[in-house]
Protein backbone atom coordinates (compact mmCIF):
# COMPACT_ATOMS: atom_id res chain seq x y z
CA UNK A 1 0.00 0.00 0.00
CA UNK A 2 0.87 3.88 -0.68
CA UNK A 3 1.60 6.94 0.71
CA UNK A 4 0.11 9.94 -0.50
CA UNK A 5 2.07 13.42 -0.83
CA UNK A 6 0.37 14.61 2.19
CA UNK A 7 1.64 11.59 4.36
CA UNK A 8 4.87 12.16 2.90
CA UNK A 9 5.21 15.30 3.46
CA UNK A 10 4.49 15.33 7.15
CA UNK A 11 7.23 12.31 7.56
CA UNK A 12 10.12 13.51 5.70
CA UNK A 13 9.12 17.26 7.06
CA UNK A 14 8.56 18.70 3.78
CA UNK A 15 6.05 20.87 2.17
CA UNK A 16 3.97 19.24 -0.26
CA UNK A 17 5.35 21.43 -3.07
CA UNK A 18 8.56 20.46 -1.63
CA UNK A 19 7.74 16.43 -2.19
CA UNK A 20 6.01 17.53 -5.79
CA UNK A 21 9.42 19.28 -6.65
CA UNK A 22 11.40 16.21 -5.82
CA UNK A 23 8.60 14.09 -7.64
CA UNK A 24 9.16 15.66 -10.74
CA UNK A 25 12.81 16.62 -10.39
CA UNK A 26 13.14 12.24 -11.23
CA UNK A 27 12.76 11.62 -14.81
CA UNK A 28 9.70 8.52 -15.03
CA UNK A 29 8.90 8.91 -11.75
CA UNK A 30 4.94 9.92 -12.15
CA UNK A 31 4.53 7.04 -14.84
CA UNK A 32 6.61 4.47 -12.72
CA UNK A 33 5.36 5.15 -9.08
CA UNK A 34 2.62 6.98 -8.91
CA UNK A 35 -1.20 5.88 -9.16
CA UNK A 36 -4.40 7.41 -8.73
CA UNK A 37 -6.85 6.24 -5.63
CA UNK A 38 -10.20 8.16 -6.13
CA UNK A 39 -9.79 11.76 -6.04
CA UNK A 40 -5.94 11.75 -4.58
CA UNK A 41 -2.29 10.50 -5.52
CA UNK A 42 -0.65 7.90 -4.04
CA UNK A 43 3.20 6.60 -4.41
CA UNK A 44 4.28 2.91 -4.33
CA UNK A 45 6.89 1.72 -1.63
CA UNK A 46 9.49 1.66 -4.24
CA UNK A 47 8.91 5.35 -4.70
CA UNK A 48 8.73 5.94 -1.22
CA UNK A 49 11.77 4.85 -0.95
CA UNK A 50 13.40 6.55 -3.55
CA UNK A 51 11.89 9.64 -2.27
CA UNK A 52 13.29 9.75 1.55
CA UNK A 53 16.58 8.75 -0.19
CA UNK A 54 16.65 11.49 -2.59
CA UNK A 55 18.58 13.53 -0.37
CA UNK A 56 20.83 10.72 0.05
CA UNK A 57 21.11 10.41 -4.08
CA UNK A 58 21.23 13.95 -4.40
CA UNK A 59 24.67 14.39 -2.27
CA UNK A 60 26.35 12.00 -3.28
CA UNK A 61 26.72 13.12 -6.38
CA UNK A 62 27.10 16.82 -4.69
CA UNK A 63 29.71 15.16 -3.18
CA UNK A 64 31.44 13.61 -5.65
CA UNK A 65 30.83 16.93 -7.39
CA UNK A 66 32.55 18.68 -4.60
CA UNK A 67 35.28 16.91 -4.09
CA UNK A 68 36.02 17.52 -8.03
CA UNK A 69 35.79 20.74 -7.10
CA UNK A 70 38.13 20.68 -4.30
CA UNK A 71 40.58 18.84 -6.67
CA UNK A 72 40.10 21.55 -9.24
CA UNK A 73 40.58 24.26 -6.79
CA UNK A 74 43.72 22.05 -5.48
CA UNK A 75 45.17 22.04 -9.42
CA UNK A 76 44.01 25.72 -9.85
CA UNK A 77 46.31 26.86 -6.51
CA UNK A 78 48.77 24.70 -7.27
CA UNK A 79 48.81 25.99 -10.98
CA UNK A 80 49.11 29.74 -9.39
CA UNK A 81 51.85 28.52 -6.75
CA UNK A 82 54.50 27.47 -9.68
CA UNK A 83 53.62 30.55 -11.50
CA UNK A 84 54.22 32.56 -8.32
CA UNK A 85 57.78 30.59 -7.89
CA UNK A 86 58.52 31.06 -11.05
CA UNK A 87 58.08 34.89 -10.72
CA UNK A 88 60.01 34.88 -7.28
CA UNK A 89 62.80 33.18 -8.82
CA UNK A 90 62.91 35.60 -11.84
CA UNK A 91 62.55 38.63 -9.44
CA UNK A 92 65.21 36.66 -7.71
CA UNK A 93 67.87 36.52 -10.73
CA UNK A 94 67.35 40.00 -11.29
CA UNK A 95 67.73 41.47 -7.80
CA UNK A 96 70.92 39.37 -7.84
CA UNK A 97 72.06 40.24 -11.46
CA UNK A 98 71.14 44.17 -9.89
CA UNK A 99 73.67 43.47 -6.62
CA UNK A 100 76.26 42.00 -9.08
CA UNK A 101 75.68 46.00 -11.31
CA UNK A 102 76.02 47.51 -8.26
CA UNK A 103 79.07 45.94 -7.17
CA UNK A 104 80.64 46.28 -10.39
CA UNK A 105 79.85 49.80 -10.60
CA UNK A 106 80.97 50.62 -6.87
CA UNK A 107 84.88 48.84 -7.90
CA UNK A 108 84.52 50.85 -11.16
CA UNK A 109 83.50 54.15 -9.22
CA UNK A 110 87.08 53.34 -7.03
CA UNK A 111 88.98 52.73 -9.41
CA UNK A 112 88.31 56.41 -11.47
CA UNK A 113 88.76 57.64 -7.89
CA UNK A 114 92.04 56.24 -7.63
CA UNK A 115 93.26 56.94 -11.19
CA UNK A 116 91.90 60.56 -10.55
CA UNK A 117 93.92 60.95 -7.20
CA UNK A 118 97.04 59.55 -9.23
CA UNK A 119 96.42 61.96 -12.10
CA UNK A 120 95.69 64.90 -9.36
CA UNK A 121 99.19 63.88 -8.09
CA UNK A 122 100.62 63.69 -10.98
CA UNK A 123 99.04 67.00 -12.44
CA UNK A 124 100.62 68.70 -9.08
CA UNK A 125 103.92 67.12 -9.08
CA UNK A 126 104.32 68.21 -12.98
CA UNK A 127 102.39 71.61 -11.87
CA UNK A 128 105.32 72.22 -8.82
CA UNK A 129 107.97 70.62 -11.43
CA UNK A 130 106.76 73.58 -14.33
CA UNK A 131 106.13 75.95 -11.48
CA UNK A 132 110.21 74.96 -10.71
CA UNK A 133 110.89 75.21 -13.75
CA UNK A 134 109.65 78.62 -14.68
CA UNK A 135 111.29 79.45 -11.42
CA UNK A 136 114.64 78.50 -12.57
CA UNK A 137 113.89 79.73 -16.16
CA UNK A 138 113.00 83.39 -13.95
CA UNK A 139 116.32 83.21 -11.42
CA UNK A 140 117.80 82.52 -15.51
CA UNK A 141 116.46 85.05 -17.18
CA UNK A 142 117.43 87.50 -14.09
CA UNK A 143 120.32 85.63 -13.44
CA UNK A 144 121.17 86.57 -17.52
CA UNK A 145 119.88 89.90 -16.86
CA UNK A 146 121.83 91.02 -14.31
CA UNK A 147 125.19 89.37 -15.65
CA UNK A 148 124.07 91.17 -19.06
CA UNK A 149 123.65 94.30 -16.82
CA UNK A 150 126.65 93.89 -14.37
CA UNK A 151 128.56 93.01 -18.33
CA UNK A 152 126.92 96.28 -19.87
CA UNK A 153 128.20 98.22 -16.53
CA UNK A 154 131.86 97.01 -16.52
CA UNK A 155 131.80 97.72 -20.31
CA UNK A 156 130.84 101.43 -19.34
CA UNK A 157 132.85 101.31 -16.69
CA UNK A 158 135.90 100.10 -19.10
CA UNK A 159 134.93 102.20 -21.56
CA UNK A 160 134.77 105.27 -18.81
CA UNK A 161 138.44 104.11 -17.77
CA UNK A 162 139.24 103.88 -21.16
CA UNK A 163 137.89 107.32 -22.34
CA UNK A 164 139.69 108.83 -18.99
CA UNK A 165 142.71 107.31 -19.74
CA UNK A 166 142.86 108.59 -23.40
CA UNK A 167 141.62 112.56 -21.85
CA UNK A 168 144.86 111.98 -19.34
CA UNK A 169 147.11 110.72 -22.02
CA UNK A 170 146.05 113.81 -24.26
CA UNK A 171 146.24 115.97 -20.90
CA UNK A 172 149.77 114.96 -20.60
CA UNK A 173 150.45 114.92 -23.92
CA UNK A 174 148.96 118.42 -24.44
CA UNK A 175 150.59 119.39 -21.12
CA UNK A 176 154.36 118.35 -22.87
CA UNK A 177 153.15 120.33 -26.34
CA UNK A 178 152.49 123.39 -23.67
CA UNK A 179 155.34 123.18 -21.83
CA UNK A 180 157.17 122.83 -25.00
CA UNK A 181 155.39 126.03 -26.46
CA UNK A 182 155.60 128.05 -23.30
CA UNK A 183 159.00 126.65 -22.89
CA UNK A 184 159.50 128.81 -26.57
CA UNK A 185 157.23 131.51 -25.41
CA UNK A 186 158.98 131.76 -21.70
CA UNK A 187 162.04 131.63 -22.46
Amino acid sequence: MGKTIRQLSEELKLSKQGVNQRINSINGFRSKHTYKVKNHLEIDNQGVKMLANFDKQKRQPNRQAENDKDKNIDQILLKQLDVKDQQISKLQKSLDQQQQLQLATLAENRQLKNHIQELSGLLESSNSTHQQQLNDKDDTLANSSNTSHIKDKNDNQNENKVAESRKSQEQIHKNKANKSWWHFWQK
